[in-house]
């Protein structure tokens, strides 16, 4: 079950936005304040809102409960009124989010700006044997979570931490024993290729997680990069089973104090994950992000189809937030990151040759 489409209505930023989202790999770039980590936050929020609990024994308040809650945590209005997602017109103004799973299954969310913690819900889902939600929203958000996992839980349940919810449920995740049973062979192919970004592999003890390099022993994560510390959160959630077939990865500026030369080998292995069955939705600010996804779709190897993914473009124009979507970067006419790397190209030709 993949997320087919996503509507917005007079949410945050957003008048009205209606995208629809490859089943494998997404990229979504522009400026600051475009709305990039809105988007995934937002299907991220109403996925996760309808995800955590048996849908077959919840009554309809409690479904709806459980989607403002998690609206309010990943959001984190002022004194949790929802109503401060809606756009900030003049008068009242109604928000509304819409999200389609596959091709019959959805989740809508309404509500006014003057409501506080009370939503108009819609929610249609064909649920597992278990009782839920058949499919499993990963976040992982810029700042790296595995060296913090084994006291920000307890912390965060037990005072008001100034962190979105995200972080939290990143590090419920890591707190997961590694599953029963051995990986399948397309598992450990996706394990293998980020393992040889960072030359080793992931050890778990008492909530502690460790880097064991080839020839070099065990070094505490705290101790290592934090781009290091990311590859090694996504190893370690798909070696527990919470990235699988079912998942649904939302990945926000994977690039944060990631070296240039490591994005091409990360994109080849973020390949493998959505074939492995991993839907990904990535923001990015940066060239080498955009542009190795982009060789992947633009260049297949000889024989082999284009790697299915989406490009969408956020810009502004008149005062008006729009998007553009392509199969290959070129397709972009508003591209923020292409157009800062021509201007800094040509302020550099400027410099050396003068006017």
């Amino acid at each position: 079950m993949k997320i087919s489409s996503l509507e917005l209505n007079n949410f945050m930023l957003f008048d009205r936005l209606s995208l629809r989202w490859s089943p494998k790999i997404n990229i979504i770039s522009g400026e600051n304040s475009t709305g990039k980590t809105t988007l995934i936050k937002a299907m991220y929020a109403a996925l996760k809102g309808v995800s955590e609990g048996r849908l077959d024994r919840m009554t309809k308040e409690e479904i709806e409960g459980g989607l403002v809650k998690k609206l309010q945590g990943v959001f984190r209005p002022d004194d949790d009124k929802i109503g401060r997602l809606a756009s900030r017109g003049s008068g009242g103004s109604r928000a509304s989010l819409s999200l389609c799973i596959g091709a019959e299954d959805s989740v809508s969310v309404g509500f006014s700006s003057r409501q506080d913690r009370h939503a108009d819900v819609s929610v249609n889902i064909g649920v597992s044997e278990d009782g839920m939600a058949p499919y499993f929203p990963v976040y992982i958000p810029p700042k790296e979570m595995i060296s913090a996992t084994e006291h920000f839980q307890s912390l965060y349940e037990t005072y008001h931490i100034d962190f979105e919810e995200m972080y939290y449920d990143l590090t419920k995740l890591l707190d997961r024993p590694l599953k029963k049973g051995g990986n399948t062979e397309q598992q450990n192919s996706v394990i293998e290729s980020f393992g040889r970004i960072i030359n080793g592999s992931i050890v778990q003890r008492d909530k502690k997680f460790y880097l064991k390099m080839k020839g070099k022993g065990e070094f505490e994560m705290g101790l290592v990069s934090e781009g290091y510390r990311k590859l090694a959160t996504i190893i370690y959630l798909i070696s527990s089973g919470s990235l699988n077939e079912n998942s649904i990865l939302f990945w926000d500026e994977p690039e944060t104090n990631m070296n240039p030369m490591m994005i091409k080998p990360i994109a080849e292995a973020v390949a493998k994950l959505a074939e492995m069955g991993v839907q990904v939705f990535i923001t990015t600010h940066d060239y080498f992000v955009q542009q190795s996804f982009n060789l992947l779709s633009a260049y297949p190897p000889a024989g082999s189809a284009p790697a299915d993914i989406k490009f969408i473009s956020l810009y502004k124009e008149d005062g008006q937030l729009c998007f553009e979507e392509g199969r290959t970067v070129s397709e972009l006419n508003h591209n923020s990151i292409m157009e800062e790397f021509d201007n800094l190209y040509d302020r550099e030709q400027e410099l050396i040759y003068g006017n």
